[in-house]
């Protein structure tokens, strides 16, 4: 397949059309692989987790995925993806629950871009241990999809696994590297995936480590990732969540004076970010019914411990990054 997508190629905007490319990529898939073993890191990312579902499909157990769970991750989200893929589709599964590792990392580091990178260069370091571990892998599976392959000629430096041994030498499989990201949803609905699965939105790869504001504590990462599962409910229940791209709930290290049970005391603040975008290079902000922003607020000031205030960011983008950190 060349990595240039034909204009000719029709685009897969129906189960009909899913199905097709799903059996022509089996084909293709097992003319590539053959008898051997394929490794993939299944981040349970939308991508990673259509790749590891057409795969699984094509050659069962000869695809070994890899989850590490950073600690770092959404709520509900390691165990649904042992869930589908080891309960459902009985996937030949390695999961790595690796939170006290990263977490003790990055005790203390406060700053944004030291803490993405020892992220990034510890879950390398996780997935060469396991794939050294493993006996003959010749094929590396990656969700790369069409805008990657545009915007960096083909590398995609948060998905390639970078530093594995040298005398590991993968030959890539890629079986999504022509679509864009609502065709590779489509294709995951034909695969049978949960929509919760396939509709999830965009997360970056450092996870909650760039919402956890500052140097990153168990408690403020726990308070985080509680109110950001109330703020997924609640967008779910009001109907926000099939037309608001992008939206999480960010904490920073500062605590401020609230009251409770008739006692003062301090807690963090939990900002919400919720917002549009075509191609995430600008954002416009989405306007949330008060009454939306009532009810999360009054759920996470009496659910989450910790947390005594809710604000609401306002900041479209540009002058405001969509993500804080």
């Amino acid at each position: 397949m060349s990595n240039v997508r034909p204009d000719s190629m029709e685009r897969i905007t129906t189960p009909e059309l899913a199905d097709k490319f799903i059996a022509e990529q089996i084909a293709e898939v097992r003319a590539q692989v053959g008898d051997k073993k394929v490794l993939l890191a299944l981040s349970g990312g939308v991508d990673s987790s259509v790749v590891a579902a057409l795969l699984i499909k094509a050659i069962g157990k000869q695809l070994v995925c890899v989850h590490v769970n950073h600690g770092l991750m959404r709520k509900g989200e390691s165990e649904q993806v042992i869930e589908v893929f080891k309960n459902q589709l009985d996937a030949n599964l390695i999961y790595i629950d690796a939170t006290d590792r990263f977490l003790d990392l990055l005790a203390g580091v406060s700053e944004p871009e030291k803490k993405r990178k020892i992220i990034g260069g510890e879950f390398i370091k996780v997935f060469d241990e396991e794939a050294g571990k493993l006996e003959g892998i010749s094929f590396l599976a990656q969700g790369t999809i069409y805008p990657d392959i545009l915007e960096s000629d083909g590398v995609k430096a948060h998905h390639n696994v970078g530093g594995l041994p040298e005398d590991m030498q993968f030959e890539l499989v890629e079986p999504v590297k022509l679509l864009y990201k609502d065709e590779v949803r489509v294709v995951g609905k034909a695969l049978g995936l949960p929509a919760t699965m396939v509709d999830r939105q965009p997360f970056p790869g450092p996870g909650l480590g760039v919402r956890c504001l500052g140097a990153i504590t168990r408690d403020r990462l726990n308070a985080l990732r509680e109110a950001d599962a109330i703020l997924r409910e609640e967008f779910d229940i009001a109907g926000l969540s099939t037309h608001v791209w992008q939206y999480f709930i960010a904490v920073p290290d500062m605590k401020s004076v609230g009251v409770k049970n008739d006692k003062r005391y301090e807690g963090w603040p939990a900002i919400i970010r919720a917002v549009n975008t075509t191609d995430a290079m600008s954002a416009t902000i989405e306007e949330i019914p008060y009454a939306v922003l009532h009810k999360i607020t009054a759920r996470i000031t009496a659910e989450v411990e910790g947390i005594n205030r809710v604000l609401y960011d306002l900041t479209p983008k540009p002058i405001g990054t969509i993500e804080w950190e």
